[in-house]
């Protein structure tokens, strides 16, 4: 499924809370999680703050990219599982969607790997993702998204989803 243009800006908008970058912090991370959350990172730079922080991501999604320039994969604490796609910018392939339902069902921490890019898989991850989930990503230039997953959210996504062409 390909990304039409009349959706580009709309995805420019946070799907959940917004925290400017100077917010960006262990302590105002955690106070939008609960304990028991399965956390779920899209995004190199998003996952090695995480990482760096502590909190360590059930799922991390990632392409050895920011902002389109390739950079080292982020140190991971050994995931368990460790799986891959391909995901060409402005896409998503069904194999990808597969990769994101089978990592539901695997042993954490799981990481997929995408060759190509990663950023539209939020879509199909606040889809099939547990209901005690939280996915947060970068929003270029602006800071971090921390979207919990509800059916609203799940209702929103799986819109935007069925508007790719």
């Amino acid at each position: 499924m390909k990304l039409p243009k009349n959706l580009r800006d709309h995805l420019k908008i946070p799907l959940g809370l917004l925290l400017l970058e100077k917010e960006v912090d262990k302590k105002n991370i955690q106070k939008q999680i609960s304990e028991n959350s399965y956390i779920i990172t899209v995004g190199d730079r998003t996952t090695e703050k995480m990482i760096d922080f502590g909190l360590i991501p059930s799922l991390q999604i990632i392409d050895g990219q920011e902002k389109r320039i390739t950079r080292d994969i982020p140190e991971s604490f050994n995931a368990t599982t460790n799986l891959s796609c391909n995901n060409p910018a402005a896409e998503i392939t069904p194999q990808s969607i597969e990769t994101i339902k089978k990592a539901f069902i695997s042993k954490t921490p799981i990481r997929i790997t995408v060759h190509g890019e990663e950023d539209l898989l939020v879509l199909p991850v606040c889809i099939y993702a547990p209901d005690n989930s939280v996915v947060m990503y970068g929003q270029p230039n602006e800071g971090l998204v921390i979207v919990k997953i509800t059916p609203e959210i799940r209702n929103k996504t799986q819109k935007l989803l069925d508007s790719m062409e």
